[in-house]
Parts: structure tokens; sequence; C-alpha cells
């Protein structure tokens, strides 16, 4: 298992929101690239970065501070936000992104998911975002009544990389991830889960980590890295321990 340091940009900021609003937002860092490099300073062997504005906007917003990042770091950086086409998938690749999230377009056109997970196999990961066990779309602005786990079984046989699931209700709250909703997608279907939204502390780590055997595979942290109610260097040494 491994911890992912989540970069959020908004305005080409490094920020944090409260339940995916962009209303309630906390500024971090005016150079997410510098962030970016902290991070695999600090060990990190991934970087999920979430284009906030292309999200709402529905196209990407913060390019060239993605390539920023990109430039700064060694390691995977892996993106989201406002991915809506092939053309948007071929290039961030183009850029050096190692794996593109694609969540919206997961309910809206899943024929362009599965095409992409053919044309990159082990490169596209599946963004699903709950709130209250339903998928919300839109950059979170919108809410379906399609489950996280139907919508995940769609696509058991596409080859996608991972499932990132996020609960909406806990994302920037800390107040500790959704242990029983992470654990059900994950023995639901086959593809490795990748745990966000809630984590604020070691002892939560510890919980995912229990998740483990049930296919999770990492876990995104965002604000509480950044508030520094968890260490990185710390997370990582646990999950690594003997």
């Amino acid at each position: 298992m491994i911890v992912i340091p989540a970069i959020d940009i908004k305005g080409g900021r490094c920020v944090r929101l409260l339940q995916g609003r962009m209303q309630d937002e906390t500024v971090f860092s005016d150079d997410p690239a510098a962030m970016g490099s902290r991070w695999e300073s600090e060990g990190a062997s991934m970087i999920h970065v979430v284009d906030l504005d292309g999200a709402v906007e529905k196209t990407p917003r913060n390019l060239k501070t993605i390539e920023e990042i990109i430039d700064r770091v060694r390691i995977p950086v892996q993106v989201g936000g406002g991915i809506r086409d092939m053309k948007t998938i071929e290039m961030y690749f183009e850029r050096g992104v190692s794996r593109v999230v694609i969540g919206t377009e997961a309910i809206r056109t899943p024929a362009l998911v599965r095409e992409a997970c053919g044309r990159f196999p082990g490169r596209i990961v599946i963004g699903i975002d709950a709130r209250n066990g339903c998928v919300a779309i839109e950059g979170w602005t919108q809410q379906t009544q399609i489950t996280a786990v139907d919508l995940a079984r769609r696509f058991e046989d596409c080859g996608a990389a991972a499932i990132n699931f996020t609960d909406i209700v806990r994302d920037g709250m800390r107040s500790g991830p959704n242990l029983a909703e992470t654990k059900r997608l994950a023995e639901a279907i086959t593809i490795p889960v990748v745990a966000s939204g809630g984590v604020s502390s070691l002892e939560d780590i510890a919980d995912i980590f229990m998740l483990e055997p049930s296919g999770v595979v990492g876990v995104i942290v965002g604000r509480a890295l950044y508030d520094g109610s968890l260490d990185l260097q710390e997370a990582i040494k646990f999950l690594h321990r003997p």
C-alpha cells in the first residue's frame, strides 16, 4: 500500500476544499510544483493532481501549473479534473502524465473509458466520488442515483489501473475515512481501489492498511499533510514496517 499526496489546483495555486465546495478553500501554496518536490523528497512514490477549475469548467484550466509539477518531480504524476475526451487524455500523456483519472465521463460516456483503457493499458484510473453512497459528477456539483459499487462493476473487464474512491462528505473534513464503504467497494470488484477522503492521522492510515487484503492498494491524502496532522515520512515508514 502507498500514500499518495494530493495537489489540488485552483487558479494556479495549491488549495484544499471542504467537501468539494469551491467557495470553501484554503490556500496552502502559491507554488504547487514546489509542493510536488517536497512530497517527492519526503518519499512519495506518486502524486495525485486535480485541476479543480477544469473539473467545474469541463476542460483543463491549469495545464501550465501541471506541466511545472511534471517537470519538477521524477516520480509518476496522475491527473484528474476536466478530462472529457480522448484528445485531452492523449494531450496529458504527451506532456508526461503517468496516469489519467476519468470521473464524470465514466457515467456520461462509458465507451470513452473503455476505449482509453484499451489504448493506454494500466494508465487509466476511474475516479468514483460518492456522497451518501451515490456517485456525484461534474466536479461534485451534480448528484446521481448510481451507487459507487454499481458504477465500478461496469468497468470490471476493461483493464483500468485502479478505482480512486472518494467519500465527498468526509473530504477535507479530517473526520476519518469511510472504512465501511471503501471495504464494501473493494470487495465487490477485482480492480484495485485507492481510498480518499477524511484521512487526518496515522491512526487513519493504520485503519486503511487493514483493508489491504480487501483490495485497497493506496490512500490519497491532502489536507492532513498540509496542516501537519499527518507526517508523510512517518506514514510511509508505518506502511513499510517489517
